[in-house]
């Protein structure tokens, strides 16, 4: 396969150099600064090192603006992993802040109980750190022990009080 060669119009110029500073998108800023390197001659391991990417990334990149032009480039249809439990969540919220939990691994059993569900305790964790739960440390309140001394001829009891 040839070599396409990047040659930008001057209208594409004006459009790479203003979007490679303002995009919203930083994904499509780092496209246009390659593209904007490979239109000035620079190779494309080197535009790749500059621009901190790797060769096939480029690669990939010049192939985005051979087949779609600019708009191709722009493109950034990424989404992630849709999570089941997001079906969930309203349920799960509202029984977690009725009656919370003590545990992960009793978050993890309520989770099952009410959505059929088994996720562990490190998905768990997350999931409800997405909505808004925080580890909260409870422990027994320490209280100094109330001394006294012994009771002996002419000596009062003594013994700490408040005040």
């Amino acid at each position: 396969m040839a070599w396409y060669r990047i040659a930008l119009s001057t209208q594409e110029q004006e459009v790479v150099n203003a979007e490679r500073d303002s995009h919203p998108d930083a994904h499509v800023r780092r496209k246009m600064l390659v593209l904007w390197l490979l239109h000035c001659g620079v190779t494309r391991e080197l535009a790749a090192t500059i621009a901190g990417l790797g060769r096939a990334t480029v690669q990939r990149y010049v192939a985005a603006y051979r087949n779609g032009g600019l708009d191709g480039l722009r493109q950034w249809d990424v989404s992630g992993p849709v999570r089941d439990l997001a079906a969930h969540t309203d349920a799960i919220r509202d029984s977690l802040t009725t009656t919370p939990v003590r545990t992960v691994a009793e978050a993890c059993e309520r989770i099952e109980k009410l959505t059929g569900l088994t996720r562990r305790p490190s998905q768990v964790r997350v999931f409800l750190k997405g909505l808004g739960f925080k580890w909260r440390r409870t422990r027994a309140v320490p209280i100094p022990p109330q001394k006294t001394y012994p009771s002996t001829s002419g000596i009062k009891r003594r013994s700490w009080s408040p005040n």
